[in-house]
């Protein structure tokens, strides 16, 4: 590995989809960038989502703009990165339980559409045509948006952080940083670097990175557990990411199994009462797979903000711009994450 430079125009912390993405958009804008991953890169949240990009999040329409912004990105990631993403669409179905649920939907749809998400109300029928598993009569009425595609976000990673190099970036794996002066000299294992601007995309390790800069970043990393079930009795590669509105559960096929995913299990919950909550919602929504075996698949730590909405911006009176607070949706804003910080340092 190379030494360190002594200074860059930016130093991006943090090597997932965020930190890549914005080490792309600075470096194409002629920004001497530098980036440090205190692991391997896409080694932290990004190699521990669902593989999923969607435009689609319900109550969100900030988000959706953002979503639809990056697929835009995404469907033209060759011609900007030389590297082709294997988008493979799935679509996603939100499942209502409850008249409130509906109407919440409802009272948001314009909202959705003026963010350039296409996403409609469904009836229950029209939701088990989509996917079979579905218990008709324990749903409502569904919301249903065909943008959304399974993806390797290691590919995004390693497209992004090709693509910076080609435009002069430095990209240093396995450099954490262990402090941050308040001239912006970023002190690693591997040496110093002084920075004029310093770009914070460390994921659930944000509000630790914020605070050697004396920045506080409102963070509230938390832990989701991604689960596979045996192989059903009927197994259906192609079925669509679906969720339950009311519990937050959502299941995907993968290859011939189901992967699925709510939460962890609640502050003072035995690990046996949150399967069992899980099956309890599988056997009542998706009587197919009422019974079947879950296992560990894999498990993360994410970054969430307060309201679970990603902030992107920058301190007043520093030079530190971050992004962060992705909630598990960072695959879905990555693109347009790096193009604002760009921007946010350009106007500098």
């Amino acid at each position: 590995m190379s030494a360190l430079p002594a200074r860059a125009d930016a130093v991006v912390i943090g090597g997932g989809v965020i930190g890549t993405s914005a080490a792309y958009h600075l470096a194409e804008a002629g920004v001497n960038t530098v980036l440090l991953e205190r692991g391997s890169l896409g080694g932290g949240a990004s190699a521990h989502t669902a593989g999923m990009v969607r435009t689609y999040f319900p109550g969100d329409p900030h988000t959706g703009q953002m979503a639809v912004r990056s697929l835009n990105a995404y469907q033209d990631f060759a011609r900007h990165t030389a590297a082709p993403l294997a988008l493979k669409r799935l679509g996603f179905l939100v499942l209502f339980t409850d008249e409130q649920q509906v109407a919440d939907f409802e009272a948001g749809h314009q909202a959705q559409q003026a963010a350039g998400v296409q996403v409609g109300l469904i009836s229950a029928r029209e939701a088990s045509g989509l996917n079979p598993l579905i218990n008709e009569r324990a749903v409502l009425a569904a919301a249903w948006s065909p943008e959304a595609y399974h993806v390797d976000g290691l590919d995004i990673v390693r497209g992004y952080a090709a693509a910076a190099r080609n435009h002069g970036a430095r990209l240093f794996t396995h450099t954490p940083v262990t402090c941050i002066d308040d001239d912006n000299t970023v002190h690693t294992p591997q040496g110093d670097i002084k920075a004029d601007s310093i770009v914070c995309t460390a994921g659930p390790w944000s509000g630790e990175v914020a605070s050697m800069a004396s920045v506080d970043l409102p963070m509230r990393p938390h832990v989701i557990e991604m689960l596979f079930t045996d192989v059903p009795p009927s197994p259906r590669p192609d079925l669509p990411m679906t969720m339950h509105a009311a519990s937050g559960l959502r299941i995907r096929s993968w290859k011939d199994r189901i992967l699925l995913a709510m939460g962890a299990p609640k502050a003072g919950e035995t690990r046996e009462a949150w399967l069992g909550r899980i099956a309890g919602h599988l056997g009542t929504l998706f009587p197919a797979l009422d019974g079947i075996g879950l296992h560990r698949a894999w498990s993360g730590d994410f970054d969430a903000s307060p309201n679970n909405t990603a902030f992107i911006g920058e301190h007043p009176t520093r030079r530190f711009l971050y992004a962060a607070g992705f909630t598990g949706a960072g695959l879905c804003q990555a693109p347009a994450a790096g193009e604002k910080l760009r921007d946010l340092l350009m106007a500098k």
